[in-house]
């Protein structure tokens, strides 16, 4: 009888991959979306997916009609339209010009396109200048918090560390930014850049003053910091709401703004850009923009952006006229009465004037995507799954965001792709959670 000879484990342990891998804190965003799938029925409160219901097939082909045609009307040769669509391109992009325009008549921010790198998205942006502004281990990347976990992570994968700066009522604070650098020096080590969203942040929806703005300008000038400005909501503000951005006040070059097309124009492009126009000095004396310079860390990351992609998002803006932001208004108009849709339900279920029996409050934001409640119980993961699976409405964990892991009581409702009637019967629905798990915990 042939002997059988046990075969060893070839598996690869977990804790042998690289610590951004195995860390928990960049496993939530794999978990919500694995529980909205495990209970489809449930309201889902826990994503900040853009509105879907402007988007019209039948257009699909059409904005990539209007670039082709946008180009040939410039004079471009039929065979280098060819090859810029079915070729590879160049790695910082080829629609680097609409989107200068863009810029230029809806933020203000005045740059060349050679300042302009189109990216996958915010994350690439994200990945591409951290890569670029962080030489060292002993530099640190200052951050808001509570803040999108995506820019967190992208540090956690470059072995950057990161120090959170808790936001007041009204953003992050240029006192606590002035504090944070003096704390990161004392150490020995250098604040290289500071992260923020300075128009309705993710995760709790506020806006930096314009004072302030100013005075963080001033700030990276005198600390020698460099500013990334991640803007995905400015775009919805109403005019009486709308500040100038970092990047549109900045004189300097200090502030390098993270854009993306993924809240307004074509979410599934998965396009962004990055804008870095401060000149960057080669051995040879040679000047060229940050953004270029950047094409380096690109090139290694992705080599370039989807042909097809960019050509959708180029005819967008062209038929647009390059104001994103004026054919836009509608939406925001939806975004607007989601919100007001979101803050009438919790008032409905949570008067104010009875705070003391509840223990259920919530900040008001003028805009964006989110706002934050806290609750009398701790809503973590497991909370949000009972939330889920006993009263079918799911929301996001404040833990995920706050940098410390604190914000153990108060959970992140998104809105932007909920109507009102589903937003009211969500909130009803989370309502009837927190009855519950106030009850078991009391």
């Amino acid at each position: 009888m042939p002997v059988t000879t046990a075969q060893p484990d070839t598996a690869l342990r977990r804790e042998a991959l690289h610590a951004g891998i195995v860390d928990p804190d960049m496993d939530s965003m794999r978990l919500l979306s694995e529980t909205a799938m495990r209970f489809p029925d449930a309201l889902s409160f826990s994503s900040g997916a853009p509105h879907d219901g402007t988007h019209d097939l039948s257009k699909l082909s059409s904005h990539i009609d209007r670039y082709i045609a946008h180009l040939r009307e410039k004079g471009v040769p039929e065979q280098r339209i060819t090859r810029l669509l079915f070729q590879y391109g160049p790695v910082n992009g080829f629609i680097q010009e609409e989107v200068a325009l863009m810029l230029a008549k809806d933020e203000d921010i005045d740059v060349t396109p050679e300042a302009i790198m189109i990216t996958h998205g915010f994350q690439e942006a994200a990945l591409v200048a951290l890569r670029g502004l962080f030489r060292s281990p002993d530099d640190v990347l200052l951050s808001v918090s509570p803040a999108y976990v995506g820019i967190r992570g992208a540090a956690r994968m470059l072995d950057i560390p990161v120090k959170g700066i808790t936001e007041g009522p009204r953003g992050l604070e240029p006192e606590a930014v002035a504090a944070a650098v003096r704390a990161v020096r004392a150490e020995g080590k250098r604040p290289a850049a500071l992260y923020l969203v300075p128009d309705f942040s993710n995760p709790s929806g506020t806006v930096v003053p314009l004072d302030a703005r100013r005075r963080l300008l001033e700030l990276a000038a005198e600390e020698g910091f460099t500013i990334l400005e991640d803007n995905p909501y400015g775009l919805f503000a109403s005019d009486e709401e709308r500040l100038p951005t970092l990047k549109s006040l900045d004189t300097r070059g200090d502030v390098v703004y993270l854009g993306s097309f993924a809240k307004s124009a074509f979410p599934g492009a998965r396009l962004g850009y990055l804008v870095g126009d401060r000149t960057v000095v080669g051995e040879d004396g040679v000047r060229r923009t940050l953004a270029q310079e950047l094409s380096k860390a690109k090139a290694m990351f992705t080599v370039g952006s989807s042909s097809l992609s960019q050509a959708a998002i180029g005819g967008i803006l062209v038929d647009a006229g390059h104001d994103l932001r004026s054919v836009t208004r509608e939406l925001a108009a939806v975004y607007q009465e989601r919100l007001a849709a979101t803050l009438d339900a919790l008032a409905e279920h949570f008067p104010p004037e009875r705070y003391a029996a509840h223990g259920v409050r919530w900040n008001r934001p003028r805009g964006g995507f989110f706002l934050v409640v806290e609750v009398p119980f701790t809503a973590d993961l497991a909370a949000m799954e009972r939330s889920a699976r006993d009263h079918a409405v799911s929301w996001a964990p404040m833990t995920m965001f706050h940098l410390d892991g604190s914000g153990e009581r108060a959970l992140r409702l998104g809105f932007s792709n909920l109507a009102p009637a589903a937003i009211r019967e969500g909130v009803a629905r989370l309502a009837r959670f927190i009855d519950s798990e106030s009850e078991a915990h009391s």
